[in-house]
């Protein structure tokens, strides 16, 4: 449960402290105001202003682009493609997602509001408002039910004063708007006839989108005026709404009227079918500190945070959180979670996209973990519609074959719609989500999804390697032009507003081809598919690069003697063999595992203040990997310090001259580092490689006991861990979902030994039988003497 003793407040951007509910498919955010309500409607397939023009072929300027690198120009390399582009008249514009409209509530104040809050049942989704105004109590609550499709809504109290409220439904607030010349939907109609408030407005494309709401009063009186309802006298109002997009309001007006008017007008029932629903997948995993001050508000425990340590409450509300925003954001067949969420407030918002180079892996990173993986079909949906547009990409940008997939794209297609160099030189897009396909099967081993699915994506990723790659005089691949996602070589960094992205052998890129044509060599051999290829992958493999240090030990971040190491950066896309690749481990190559170790950590050091919320996330998630829970959970406090709202969700940056973060004059909202924070958890508590669970790797010191789970494991063996250090043990259940298996179990730093296994050897683990039965453990643990 989230409470909040104070509502929404950010001047003209309300919408980013209200409070959130979604189905995976539509949104409402509850702002809290006492007299005026206003309840954010949005919905995921309402996008607007593309402009999407024919992609021109530059594959002709390569040769330019290679030589002018190779000759130690990169600034006159950095714009040759863009610059073709838009010398052959190419101006598109990436589409935004357009808030559906607002739900207005009117209620009048006689004595003043008092013992105010606002809460978040995390558990069902409900939305609630609560105060006291003289001697009655009035409530608001909400939820978004997943079965019926519909934002569920009602007003009670309790006390002698009678409800009484005007409601409507109208276009979203026009102060929420950055650019003074934005061109807002048209053809606004409101209406209320009946019991019902009709609403629509016109999207660029020339269909309408809208609402219906159906208002049912209990005692009291009802009636129309204008274009809204007002309530007087009532005992309670429930208001249920259904929205629709690209349609007609001709049409679906009646059909919404239609569907409302079949469902039973009980706020009881209705919330219990969503609640057992969304309870079964919010519920599906847990974690659990045995915290105290759960009861405090998230304002309180911001303020201990600001101290300069995170309560353990304020850690597990968080874990909670960015769990709870997937699962209301994001459902299999639907969109995937994009950077807002289903909650976004500005007309035409900053980064409102789904961005590949980072952001969108990051939103999806604690699924597979948190036993939620069906979530990441949503991702594998919307990829594989528009792969005919990453080929014309990889075709008309590089004359490649297979698939470029440009960093930020959006539902309306997947072209290249941002053309700073530093979107069109990095080529490892493809190869990144690539990850997650190969991930998914290894969690779930699901053999049909690796045949039909996953392999003929890699493979298309493949093909583009095989084709963009040239070789050098030493035998080894050569990646020009390429792209460190978004940072600048050091001799080329003036200073945090400087931007010179276009290198030569981003060490990012051969990271991910070696770990794409490694997993397509593993896949064909489980699947039969695309053997005759096998030769021709690992003859690719012997072509990639070893990894290069610095003079300090650090792995470095471009493998060309033209480009030096900048530490202070917000990415740290050198380190992906660590996380969130699985290649270099401390278990099995500990020497190359400490270079990329100390890459990361300069990160810190160095740039603390060219970090964002996200990338403290994905630090968290680093150190987490590098077995430093300490240094993980420092992570989380910096962040929770410099990038959170008192409503929770995370932003990109501070924007209080903090000294914690990059400076910028906006401050977008990104859900991605509230999804990080919840993966960064996991990955403190459980690790895995194929044949290998690694428990508790990284458990910081300051998390004594707790429990959690059921985790899911690469080799699809589900894990829940118990741990007590004052009495120093760690119990451990363990399923297998694939069938009876063998498992080396790694213990933990301070294990002494397992019951039923007389010697853990220097390698301190256990390898033991799991199959469909839970099979239990107890670790033995050096006891901690507080």
């Amino acid at each position: 449960m989230l409470t909040l003793n104070y509502p929404a407040s950010w001047w003209r951007s309300l919408w980013r402290e209200a409070l959130p509910s979604g189905n995976g498919r539509i949104g409402a955010s509850v702002y809290g105001g006492v007299h005026e309500e206003t309840v954010l409607l949005n919905h995921e397939a309402l996008w607007q202003g593309a402009r999407t023009p024919e992609l021109p072929d530059v594959s002709d300027r390569l040769p330019e682009v290679r030589r002018l690198l190779a000759a130690g120009k990169a600034r006159e390399a950095d714009r040759i493609l863009p610059s073709a582009l838009k010398e052959r008249g190419y101006a598109p514009k990436i589409a935004s997602p357009l808030p559906l409209g607002d739900l207005k509530v009117f209620m009048p104040s006689d004595k003043g509001f008092r013992d105010y809050e606002r809460t978040l049942d995390m558990e069902t989704g409900e939305v609630a408002v609560r105060w006291t105004d003289g001697d009655t109590r009035y409530e608001r609550v909400l939820f978004v039910s997943r079965p019926d499709d519909a934002i569920v809504y009602e007003i009670r109290r309790q006390g002698p004063r009678p409800i009484a409220a005007r409601l409507a439904l109208q276009l979203h607030d026009k102060r929420d708007v950055r650019r003074v010349d934005y061109a807002f939907p048209e053809a606004e109609e409101t209406k209320a006839e009946g019991s019902f408030l009709y609403y629509a407005a016109r999207s660029d494309d020339g269909t309408d989108f809208g609402a219906v709401a159906r208002i049912v009063g209990r005692g009291g009186r009802m009636t129309a005026d204008g274009g809204a309802m007002v309530a007087g006298e009532a005992d309670s109002v429930l208001v249920v709404v259904k929205l629709f997009v690209k349609g007609s309001r001709g049409e679906d007006w009646g059909r919404l009227a239609a569907e409302l008017g079949s469902l039973a007008p009980d706020y009881g029932s209705l919330l219990a079918a969503h609640a057992a629903e969304h309870g079964r997948l919010f519920l599906a995993a847990a974690f659990d500190l045995e915290a105290e001050g759960r009861e405090r508000s998230n304002e309180e425990l911001l303020l201990e945070a600001y101290r300069g340590q995170a309560p353990d409450a304020l850690i597990e509300k968080l874990w909670a959180y960015g769990r709870y925003l997937l699962v209301s954001s994001t459902r299999p067949l639907g969109q995937p979670c994009h950077l807002y969420g289903l909650w976004c407030g500005d007309y035409e918002p900053v980064w409102a996209f789904h961005m590949v180079n980072e952001n969108l892996q990051m939103i999806y990173w604690q699924a597979l973990s948190g036993s939620m993986p069906h979530l990441m079909l949503a991702v594998f949906e919307y990829l594989e519609k528009q792969m005919d547009d990453y080929r014309t990409n990889a075709r008309r940008l590089y004359g490649c074959r297979g698939i470029f997939i440009p960093a930020p794209t959006a539902p309306d297609s997947g072209l290249l719609k941002h053309t700073s160099p530093h979107i069109v030189h990095w080529t490892g897009g493809a190869g990144w989500v690539a990850q997650l396909y190969y991930d998914y099967y290894l969690h779930t081993l699901d053999a049909d999804f690796l045949r039909e699915r996953a392999m003929p994506f890699m493979r298309e990723a493949a093909l583009f390697y095989e084709d963009f790659f040239t070789m050098g005089d030493d035998g080894y691949f050569v990646s020009s032009p390429s792209n460190s996602p978004e940072n600048t070589p050091g001799n080329y960094w003036t200073g945090p507003r400087d931007s010179m992205s276009t290198a030569i052998n981003a060490t990012m890129d051969f990271a991910i081809a070696k770990e794409l044509l490694s997993h397509l060599v593993e896949g064909a051999q489980v699947t039969g598919r695309y053997v005759e290829d096998v030769p021709k992958w690992r003859e690719m493999l012997s072509r990639i690069p070893p990894y290069q240090t610095n003079a300090d030990g650090s792995i470095r971040e471009w493998m060309h003697p033209l480009f030096d190491d900048n530490d202070r950066h917000r990415h740290q896309s050198h380190a992906y063999p660590v996380f969130p690749g699985t290649e270099v481990t401390r278990h099995r190559d500990p020497e190359l595992f400490a270079a990329f170790a100390k890459a990361i950590e300069k990160r810190l050091v160095i740039g603390l203040k060219e970090q964002t919320g996200w990338s403290l996330a994905h630090l968290a998630n680093q150190y987490a990997r590098m077995g430093r829970g300490d240094a993980a959970l420092e992570c989380l406090d910096l962040l929770s310090r410099s990038c959170v709202m008192n409503n929770f969700m995370t932003l990109h940056n501070d924007w209080r001259g903090m000294g914690i973060g990059v400076d910028m004059d906006r401050v977008p909202v990104q859900l991605d580092a509230n999804m990080g924070w919840t993966a960064a958890v996991q990955e403190m508590l459980l690790f895995s490689v194929p044949g290998e669970l690694h428990l508790l790797p990284a458990l910081p010191s300051r998390w004594k006991k707790g429990k959690a789970g059921p985790l899911l494991a690469r080799g699809a063996i589900e894990c829940s861990l118990e741990w007590d250090l004052r009495a120093g043990t760690l119990d451990v259940l363990l399923r297998s979902a694939g069938g009876t298996r063998r498992t080396e179990l790694v213990l933990p730093p301070g294990a002494t030994g397992v019951e039923g296994y007389p010697d853990i050897g220097e390698a301190r683990s256990v390898t033991v039988e799991l199959g469909e039965q839970l099979r239990r453990l107890r670790v033995m643990m050096g006891r901690y003497n507080d």
